[in-house]
């Protein structure tokens, strides 16, 4: 029976990670995932372009253009 549930999932590397954060919190995380070899993005607004978060981050992309900044963070179906 044990068999049967093992080839029901499979266990796949993580090889990047969005961090939807800003702040300590995104940093830490970024710091995480490159000990462990884990590419990193970073979303950011207009108001958050020379925040460290973005810096950190392997690739980053601007969001919410022409939103205010929370707004920006807000609008799931631009940063799917």
């Amino acid at each position: 029976n044990d068999k049967k549930q093992d080839k029901k999932y499979q266990v796949r590397k993580i090889n990047k990670l969005l961090v939807a954060n800003r702040g300590e919190i995104a940093i830490r995380v970024f710091r995480a995932c490159t000990e462990n070899n884990i590419r990193t993005v970073a979303i950011y607004s207009a108001e958050d372009e020379g925040q460290l978060h973005r810096i950190k981050a392997d690739e980053s992309f601007k969001i919410g253009k022409g939103l205010a900044p929370i707004a920006a963070y807000l609008n799931i179906p631009e940063i799917i």
